[in-house]
């Protein structure tokens, strides 16, 4: 999944639906900071970041408990987390 195709779900009048899409979104902006902090630390970034991979490592430390968070809450809530 893209985070363009979690417009429509973001946009819905069915909460369900838009905590579905904030899931995805943080999904994919962690797994993409994650894959990013691996580069820098492999040292195969085709670029330097600004900041340190250390700043780096905590924010993705914090997406991933965020992602914790909302995947108890949907459990407690009954909404299905399944891409479809």
């Amino acid at each position: 999944m893209e985070l363009k195709e979690t417009v429509e779900m973001m946009n819905s009048a069915d909460f369900k639906e838009r905590f579905r899409a904030e899931y995805f979104q943080t999904k994919i902006r962690y797994e993409k900071l994650k894959k990013m902090c691996n580069k820098y630390e492999a040292g195969t970034l085709n670029f330097t970041p600004s900041c340190s991979l250390e700043l780096l490592r905590d924010q993705q430390k914090h997406m991933g408990l965020y992602l914790h968070n909302l995947e108890v809450r949907a459990e407690i809530e009954g909404i299905n987390l399944e891409e479809e």
